[in-house]
């Protein structure tokens, strides 16, 4: 089947028929729960409807009272218009920002407002001290500071009553602040129920930023802002289509739609690549050049994260029936403008399947395009990778173990013009689009379609793949091992060697067991698997154990125990009491006000790790496993380890009832 697959879906995907798509995606303010969503999913609903592809919009109400798992919704929101000028001194206005022109110059969600004000410049705006001497209330605060701290801390705590953002989030070494200097950053309030007073906000260009830092230094500013908009309680679609096979088992492919205009890589890209999938499986299946597929294929528009919750939540009974996942995220850049990397996501080690040894060997087969001057070794022109799961996107959700759906993400990351208005049709490349589209469409349909035959193949690739990773974690133990700095240290390098081996072996050994849901034929092919793998993981171990026994005795290592304030706490076990990943923000809803500030505080003295350790810590919590096994699962996936912030979070998450001893 494959050669004839990936054949098939090369000769019809177009990536200018997906490129066409997303010009016309863009032209629409996408915001969640937005007239503008609505009339994308229209536009989407109507390029399905005119391919034959059956398809529907799903609506789900938009207000702060509404709670879909852990997800708490919000509020429908529409702007009409929204203008800032600077008042000069001469009497005269200088235009800053025109919603209308561009709407990404307005804070979404922002209410309304119309007068003028004062403008009080903070340095950042999301730290106490910046405030210190300074009086902001009745004012507009002009800030760079992370916009949700500076609500807090400018707004409700200080009586301001606007903001004004110059900040530009930088994301090393693609972009720093200065690169784009009269782009505006994407910045959204996101309400919490009962969360007063609600303000307003515009985004101001680097440029523009420095420009009225330079002027406030002179002397006051003052401002006139003019913002027609609304809050109410409305709706928030999804698009869902499906392409029926003979059974009700599917397979889910998912894009958000959301995102203002014109924000053409995130996520129009992702959007119309899906759309360019549906109608190139519709062709080929219609034509009979692939065959009617033994699971129908799902596929989802939706608004990142909250729709997909929703969706989910709302159709519980299917989620058994759901085999595997895709999450299409922004793909479509132009790698030389963008300075960006075409990247798999594989789904997370806690939710083990053969979808990740999948979609990798699926882009192994379709990535030649170039050739050495012999012609006979070929390989790709763009750049890529493959990284372990983060999260922070809708596979998050679906691979999620208490959910059960394994999703790998495609994205293409870092992207220089990634949540700005810069973010436009002309950095969307239509030959990366039918790369990364072709490769969805493949996925999809292979897991589909896949059989006895189909598994076997890739019970083959999933040993393979273990067989080379089990030999490059024995050799990098060594390495570490040869590093270590005395005896502690280089037994600590022993035991954690120990341990990835043990990890990985047992990683793919339970991506085979997953196998059985393709063909329950496959037994025996999954059994001798697992045993290659164990044999494999034996064999990397004796090709390392002779240098690190020489190692030891040269040093004199004897056994070391690690220490470490677990106390009664490591050995507890602990369950689950929710569906689908926890975020920061939705376990800050849900903690008591003292765990609110706590979690605050440890949010920023815990910045790199804190939301990373929060979703592995909850993604092992199974209630078989304690907290010391679970610390030490984590380790061996991410590399982090952080004992004390593992416990308090632990501890918050008890107090607010999303967990208790098993």
């Amino acid at each position: 089947m494959l050669k004839v697959l990936v054949s098939a879906v090369q000769e019809v995907y177009s990536g200018q028929a997906a490129k066409q798509q997303v010009a016309a995606i863009s032209q629409f303010h996408r915001i969640q729960a937005s007239p503008g969503f609505r009339a994308a999913a229209q536009y989407c609903l109507q390029q399905l409807s005119s391919w034959g592809v059956e398809a529907e919009i799903l609506s789900f109400p938009a207000n702060e009272h509404t709670t879909y798992w852990t997800e708490p919704l919000f509020q429908e929101w529409d702007a009409s218009e929204a203008t800032l000028d600077l008042l000069l001194p001469t009497g005269e206005r200088r235009r800053l920002a025109d919603f209308r022109v561009d709407p990404i110059s307005l804070i979404q969600r922002s209410l309304p407002f119309t007068g003028e004000a004062e403008v009080a410049v903070v340095a950042g705006g999301s730290a106490e001290a910046d405030y210190d001497g300074l009086d902001v209330a009745g004012k507009v605060v002009l800030a760079q500071g992370d916009i949700q701290a500076v609500y807090r801390l400018a707004v409700q705590e200080r009586g301001a009553i606007g903001i004004l953002y110059d900040g530009m989030r930088e994301t090393p070494p693609v972009r720093a602040r200065i690169d784009l200097p009269d782009d505006r950053q994407y910045t959204s309030f996101w309400w919490r129920l009962g969360e007063q007073p609600r303000c307003f906000g515009f985004v101001l260009t680097p440029r523009q930023g420095d420009e009225l830092r330079a002027l406030a230094r002179r002397g006051p500013l003052r401002v006139w802002a003019h913002v027609d908009a609304r809050l109410y309680e409305g709706q928030l679609e999804v698009v869902s289509a499906l392409i029926r096979g003979h059974s009700d088992e599917e397979v889910v492919v998912v894009a958000h739609l959301c995102h203002p205009r014109a924000s053409a890589n995130d996520n129009a890209s992702g959007a119309a690549a899906l759309l360019e999938l549906a109608h190139t499986l519709r062709t080929l299946i219609d034509a009979g050049r692939l065959a009617l597929p033994q699971r129908s294929i799902r596929l989802l528009w939706v608004p990142e994260m909250t729709g997909t919750v929703a969706y989910l939540a709302t159709h519980e009974e299917e989620i058994g029936r759901m085999v595997a996942g895709l999450n299409l995220d922004m793909i479509g850049q132009n790698q030389a403008l963008c300075d960006s990397v075409f990247v798999i996501e594989r789904p997370p080690e806690a939710a083990a399947s053969f979808a990740g040894d999948l979609i990798e060997a699926l882009r192994d087969r379709m990535q030649e395009s170039g050739a050495n001057p012999g012609g006979w070794a070929r390989y790709p022109l763009y750049r890529q990778a493959v990284t372990p799961f983060m999260g922070g996107s809708d596979h998050m959700i679906l691979s999620d173990p208490a959910v059960g759906v394994p999703t790998p993400m495609l994205i293409q990351w870092p992207d220089k013009f990634y949540h700005t208005s810069a973010d436009t049709l002309d950095k969307v490349d239509a030959g990366m689009l039918a790369v990364i589209g072709g490769l969805a469409t493949a996925y999809a349909y292979f897991v589909a379609a896949a059989g006895e035959q189909e598994g076997r193949w890739l019970a083959g690739e999933i040993v393979a793949r273990a067989q080379a990773a089990l030999a490059r974690v024995a050799q990098d133990g060594y390495t570490r091992a040869l590093e270590a700095g005395g005896p502690a240290a280089l037994k600590q390098a022993c035991r954690r060697l120990e341990q990835d081996l043990a990890f990985r072996a047992g990683r793919a050994q339970a991506a085979l067991e997953t196998l059985l849901r393709l063909s329950p034929a496959l037994g025996p092919a999954v059994t001798a698997g697992r045993g290659a793998i164990r044999r494999a993981q034996q064999q990397a171990w004796a090709a390392v154990q002779p240098e690190l026994d020489r190692l030891a005795r040269a040093q004199g290592v004897a056994e070391l125990e690690p220490v470490e304030p677990w106390g009664e706490l490591g050995e507890r076990v602990w369950r689950r009491q929710f569906r689908g990943p926890l975020t920061g923000r939705t376990l800050e809803a849900r903690a008591g006000a003292a765990d609110r500030v706590a979690l605050q505080e440890l949010a920023r003295t815990h910045a790199q790790v804190f939301d990373a350790l929060l979703l592995y810590l909850t993604c092992w919590m199974d209630g078989r496993r304690s907290l010391r096994e679970i610390a030490d699962l984590v380790e061996c996936e991410t590399g982090l380890r952080d004992v004390g912030l593992m416990t308090q979070l632990v501890g918050i998450l008890e107090r607010a009832g999303l967990i208790r001893k098993a």
